[in-house]
């Protein structure tokens, strides 16, 4: 299983970025993804998960209606566009494959002045 994870950068408060995550190795189709997100010293959280079908999508209650989460079957990639950023929303972010402990490398996503 391979997951790479692109995007990050740093952006001022309610500004937006896109993040993507390319997987292989594993039935890309079969599998609902999901993103979390971690900071030093914390564990990592829950973000966002679309269902296999890509028709069921969930969110954390702190970037609900900012974050949107989708998924290209074709290019097996799952990406998460983020608006209305904030400083809180600073952090590693990972995408993740239902079933299995499979992580990627992560994208640093800072929220700034």
């Amino acid at each position: 299983v391979q997951l790479v994870e692109s995007g990050g950068g740093l952006v001022q408060p309610g500004g937006s970025l896109n993040l993507s995550c390319a997987a292989s190795g594993f039935t890309f189709s079969d599998a609902a993804m999901s993103w979390h997100r971690q900071t030093p010293g914390n564990e990592r959280e829950f973000v966002a998960r679309i269902s296999s079908s890509g028709l069921n999508t969930y969110y954390a209650r702190s970037v609900r209606d900012r974050f949107t989460i989708y998924r290209d079957v074709a290019k097996q990639t799952v990406l998460l566009q983020m608006t209305d950023l904030r400083p809180e929303d600073t952090a590693v972010y990972y995408c993740k494959p239902s079933g299995g402990n499979y992580w990627g490398q992560g994208t640093q996503v800072t929220v700034s002045q």
